[in-house]
Order: structure tokens, then sequence, then C-alpha cells
């Protein structure tokens, strides 16, 4: 169960920070409300899944769930570049990811 929770919560992390991006200096009231509901389940998941899992494993694969689905998300709309190159790199963050799960 550590395990679901860690992921929904990295995947939470990409929420919150694609919606921190929106908020715009937390001037714009919905991204601002979405990153802080976000951010407080993420950070919240993670907590909870420390609490069986090793810290250095739970927090790599939370933030590297968030920050390949953040970058993805971002080249998907068109917001960053996208290049066969960055899929590659994005794909081995994902792949050092499920390592960490199969050597647990």
């Amino acid at each position: 169960m550590s395990w679901i929770v860690l992921v929904a919560s990295g995947v939470l992390e990409a929420v919150w920070a694609t919606a921190l991006d929106r908020t715009q200096g937390f001037t714009r009231l919905v991204p601002t409300v979405v990153f802080a509901v976000s951010v407080t389940a993420s950070m919240g998941g993670l907590a909870w899944a420390m609490r069986s899992l090793p810290v250095g494993t739970a927090y790599a694969v939370w933030v590297g769930i968030g920050a390949s689905l953040t970058a993805a998300y971002a080249m998907a709309t068109g917001q960053e570049a996208f290049s066969a190159v960055r899929v590659l790199l994005l794909l081995g963050i994902v792949a050092c990811v499920v390592g960490l799960k199969l050597t647990h």
C-alpha cells in the first residue's frame, strides 16, 4: 500500500508544480487553490509512505515521478521543447524509479 500512496503522491507533485507555475506568483485564485490542495496531499502521502519505506528510496521515487511527469506534461502542452533526447532521458528517470521498486 505504501508504494501506491507514494506513486499517487508523485503524481500530485506534478500537479502542484504545474499549478505553481500557473499561479503567476499566487495572484490567480484557482491555480493557487489547486497548488495548496495538491501540495498538501502530495507531502502528506510522501510522509505516510515514509513510515514503511526508507527515506532515500521514497524521496527519490517521489521526485522522479513528479519531475518526469511535469516535464512530459510541459512538452505535451508546448510549454517546453520536445525532442527525442529529452524523452529518452525522462524514460531513464522512470527506469530508475522502477529499478528502485524492484530492488526494495
